[in-house]
């Protein structure tokens, strides 16, 4: 299985030249298309064994934990039985989807999985339909199964405070951990998009970052004086590193090898300070970025504001946050208040 069905490699070139889709998104749709066409072709004994856990960012989304993580639907040796397959994806009617999600539900897979293995084929159907493929949307009448209501994890101040100081800046690598710390929740990026910044991204007189995020769509964003001087620390030791002439000049954060970061990378570096300062090992870089925009909510921030800051396209999606705030504050309440 070393080869993607043709099928799925137009829709996942559609998804990564025409939606600019990220690699990672991209391989995630193609494993809920190989889960989805095994469960056709072979039943469910063969769709459990499609789905294989991967850890990534917390959370329902792409790249969580648990997000099934696998082989893109592969062109088989004989030309017949490829077909035989793509006639299966493209008959594919609404109760055998229905039936897909009853084998998720059986297999006690989350809600919000669900609800994304449901999005890769509401978005692959949509493609076929585009494309002539099908007349007919089979996902169109299947609602999306109903989530639960979960409030972002975040820090409190003096965590992310303690979290900030742990790494040691008198080293070029404690100070580029430190500078990528301060990053993310000075800005609250996402993790991709801290990777991906580039030393000519960083406006110090400006105090401000240009982004690249999701769909290649580019923001400025504002950085905090405290950040500024931590990725100035950073980058003046890594010119006068003797290995520097060797690094790879265009990434802001790079490994010690000098090349480019991996968000793998910043999640180890986070683990490893977590454990030093006695935090809650499970934190993850996507948690400091519910960090800011809670703390920014907190502050009296406006919600179109950190909508515009967090790269959110609908203010539905910041909306949550409104609700970590609303629990703060009875919090708050029903400690202080007499009556309460």
């Amino acid at each position: 299985m070393s080869q993607e069905h043709p099928l799925v490699t137009d829709f996942l070139n559609y998804l990564r030249f025409e939606r600019h889709f990220s690699p990672h998104t991209g391989k995630c749709y193609a494993a809920d298309l190989f889960q989805f066409s095994q469960f056709l072709v072979g039943g469910p004994e063969a769709a459990a064994a499609a789905s294989v856990p991967v850890k990534g960012k917390s959370g329902g989304g792409y790249g969580g934990t648990g997000t099934a993580v696998a082989t893109a639907p592969a062109a088989t040796q004989s030309p017949a039985d490829n077909q035989v397959l793509r006639e299966k994806l493209l008959s594919v009617s609404a109760e055998q989807i229905r039936s897909f999600l009853a084998f998720l539900h059986e297999r006690e897979y989350s809600k919000a999985t669900a609800a994304r293995k449901l999005a890769t084929l509401r978005s692959f159907y949509k493609f076929c339909l585009r494309r002539g493929y099908i007349s007919q949307n089979p996902v169109a009448s299947i609602r999306t199964p109903k989530q639960e209501k979960r409030l972002p994890k975040f820090l409190e101040v003096e965590q992310i405070q303690k979290l900030l100081s742990t790494p040691d800046d008198s080293t070029l690598l404690g100070a580029r951990d430190r500078a990528m710390l301060e990053t993310l929740y000075s800005t609250g990026v996402r993790v991709s998009e801290l990777v991906a910044l580039n030393i000519a991204d960083v406006d110090a007189t400006g105090e401000c970052l240009r982004i690249r995020g999701k769909g290649r769509k580019e923001r400025v964003s504002p950085i905090g004086p405290t950040a500024i001087v931590a990725i100035k620390k950073y980058l003046e030791m890594r010119i006068r590193d003797p290995r520097n002439a060797t690094f790879d000049q265009q990434p802001l954060f790079v490994n010690k090898h000098g090349q480019r970061l991996s968000t793998r990378s910043v999640r180890r570096k986070l683990d490893k300070y977590l454990i030093m300062c006695g935090l809650d090992p499970s934190i993850s870089p996507h948690t400091i970025r519910h960090t800011f925009a809670t703390h920014m909510l907190n502050n009296g921030a406006d919600l179109r504001s950190v909508q515009e800051l967090l790269g959110h396209q609908s203010i539905s999606t910041t909306q949550v946050y409104t609700h970590v705030t609303t629990t703060q504050l009875k919090k708050d309440y029903d400690n202080s208040h007499p009556r309460a």
